[in-house]
């Protein structure tokens, strides 16, 4: 997306901050045809809900009182994000990233902040093409049609299938490499299963 744009990337780690002015500092600092990626969202402690801030506030044991009152909370961020990061600059996009949707406080999923979601699926053999083509410099293979087979009951992200094709510039031992990854990543997914029914069948009744 910022190769496609020209826009340049910033990392927030939320995680590092310790109140809202050094989150306003930071957004204030940013420029524009920015693109601001804030990862695993659900899992930075400090944002988890706003039921929870009147509690953390409550039982924070940070010795210094401007800290207390300036902590940095979710209803913080939330105000960042509806008035100063859009009056700040043009062609701004903030992109967030979650394993867990639900964990999610439902205010940062209204519309007007989260205008698009796109949900990061298991590769496909339809984008699995679309690596090997960008990757590899390919459109068809013979392997094609035996990776595309394992590729719909193996449950592989595209970076995992990315990672294993850069590993070779030639295509015959890359493809031949990922026959081979997701035969065993298949072979653990039914390993993990098995153990899972054994687990169950073990439970006292």
């Amino acid at each position: 997306m910022a190769n496609y744009l020209k826009f340049d990337i910033y990392d927030l780690e939320l995680s590092g901050l310790w109140s809202n002015t050094e989150l306003r500092r930071l957004l204030v600092t940013t420029g524009n045809r920015a693109i601001l990626v804030v990862e695993d969202v659900n899992c930075t402690i400090t944002l988890q809900d706003r039921r929870s801030e009147a509690q953390a506030t409550s039982t924070n044991t940070m010795s210094s009182p401007y800290r207390q009152q300036d902590a940095l909370t979710l209803s913080g961020f939330l105000n960042f994000i509806d008035g100063l990061w859009s009056s700040y600059g043009d062609e701004q996009i903030i992109v967030f990233t979650t394993n867990h949707r639900e964990r999610l406080d439902p205010a940062l999923l209204c519309p007007g902040r989260m205008d698009v979601e796109v949900p990061m699926l298991y590769c496909t053999p339809c984008g699995f093409r679309l690596l090997a083509a960008n990757y590899l410099r390919i459109n068809y293979h013979e392997l094609f049609n035996h990776i595309e087979s394992l590729l719909k009951t193996a449950r592989v992200t595209p970076a995992e299938v990315a990672e294993q094709l850069l590993k070779s510039d030639e295509p015959e031992v890359a493809l031949r490499d990922m026959v081979t990854f997701l035969v065993d990543h298949k072979r653990k997914e039914n390993d993990e299963v098995i153990k899972k029914k054994v687990c169950r069948c073990n439970l006292p009744r």
